[in-house]
């Protein structure tokens, strides 16, 4: 491998990051991807960057590893708006920062334009619209084929200044939770459906009408977009010599979702252990593994409660804030690995996650997009209805949508 040419499959954060990583070292580096461009596979949303799993600045470690995030727009947040069930809203907050909130899509603001440019840069060559047999690869860095759980959310113009919002609601946001970000005049609503449902955009414009009631939005819509989700956790992650990170890797956040993190991560640890400078098995089972299994027992507790629990964890994570002056050491806490945990996860694996053989011929226990509940069912408002109306209007005079009910 030492005088090869290094094939990675995948274009995504996790694959340009490996490539990134091993073209700084003088490797001739080969990416490939089914997509026109990266992050074509999103339309312009946004989404988070968490700083909260382990404790040195993600951007220090992606300088540590020679990936710039100075390539891309970036911006950080240390205070929250936490939207319980009941509509009360608390502020968790940080000194340092909590997240960053970057956009995905093929503009050259773009994270996901970013690395591409810090790829080509370094020499790699990138072939877009490409199928590559994966046997042929050393890194395998695809996304998801299958659903866990979807997003819907819809972009639109406002007045209101840059703001993010967390809302925990078991009716908006079956199993899951809801979010509004605003960056530099641009909005994103958007609700997360961890539970499979019929007419799933109604929950979206039920969100929407949510948000306008509790802040000053001004809103004007561009378009909607959505993605899904693919959550397991696979026996091995190098595989028949091949290597497998980022959503490829089942190295996803079964709670929240957060993925940037674990993706442009283990696509460094997959170069670094290409080069002799460490063991992507033991490091992934190190670093990142614990991460993932607490974050699926976190799912697995979630799944089990409704807006009940939702509002006694929003409670407690104010407490805990107030007991300790500082709102990250809940979410910290909640990735820890215990006593509590390892007791929690053979229960968790048995009851949230099948087993399941992958066309590679991997194994994997996943987690299966779960069945709709009885209170699932409920009529939209009238604020919600109009605003699905408002919708089709601005969708008939060319708006576009990335994500439709019939991709779950």
């Amino acid at each position: 491998m030492a005088d090869k040419p290094l094939h990675i499959l995948g274009a995504g954060l996790s694959g340009l990051s490996a490539a990134i990583v091993l073209a700084n070292a003088g490797k001739e580096v080969h990416v490939y991807d089914v997509r026109k461009d990266s992050g074509a596979r999103f339309d312009g949303d946004f989404q988070g960057l968490e700083n909260w799993t382990s404790s040195p600045d993600f951007f220090d470690e992606m300088r540590s590893w020679g990936i710039n995030p100075d390539s891309f727009k970036s911006n950080s947040f240390s205070t929250v708006d936490l939207a319980h069930p009941d509509d009360v809203i608390t502020q968790p907050k940080t000194e340092g920062i909590a997240f960053r909130v970057v956009e995905r899509g093929t503009d050259s603001h773009c994270i996901d334009q970013g690395l591409k440019k810090l790829a080509i840069d370094a020499g790699v060559t990138i072939h877009y619209e490409t199928k590559k047999n994966p046997q042929e690869c050393h890194i395998i860095a695809a996304g998801p084929k299958e659903s866990s759980a979807i997003a819907f959310g819809e972009i639109f113009y406002t007045d209101h200044p840059n703001h993010v919002t967390l809302q925990l609601n078991d009716k908006l946001a079956p199993g899951a939770y809801s979010y509004l970000i605003i960056i530099d005049g641009v909005g994103l609503i958007c609700t997360c459906l961890w539970r499979k449902q019929k007419r799933s955009s109604r929950y979206l414009n039920e969100t929407i009408a949510w948000y306008e009631d509790k802040y000053e939005l001004n809103r004007r819509p561009i378009k909607r977009v959505g993605g899904k989700g693919d959550f397991s956790l696979p026996d091995k992650y190098i595989h028949d010599g091949r290597y497998y990170v980022g959503e490829a890797g089942g190295l996803q956040d079964f709670m929240w979702g957060f993925g940037m993190r674990y993706a442009i991560t283990s696509g460094a640890l997959a170069a670094q252990s290409i080069l002799g400078e460490c063991n992507y098995e033991v490091e992934i089972r190190k670093r990142l593994v614990p991460l993932v299994k607490s974050s699926a027992i976190n799912r697995f507790l979630l799944n089990r409660v409704g807006d009940r629990g939702f509002k006694l964890a929003a409670k407690y994570w104010m407490w805990d804030q107030k007991r300790k002056g500082d709102g990250l050491a809940f979410m910290r806490r909640l990735y820890a690995p215990s006593i509590f945990r390892n007791v929690l996860w053979p229960i968790a694996k048995i009851g949230m996650l099948k087993r399941k053989k992958l066309d590679d011929g991997r194994f994997v226990n996943r987690m299966p997009f779960r069945k709709a509940k009885k209170r699932d069912i409920w009529e939209p408002s009238i604020e919600a209805v109009e605003i699905g109306k408002q919708w089709d209007k601005v969708r008939k005079s060319g708006a576009n949508t990335s994500f439709t009910e019939s991709d779950t």
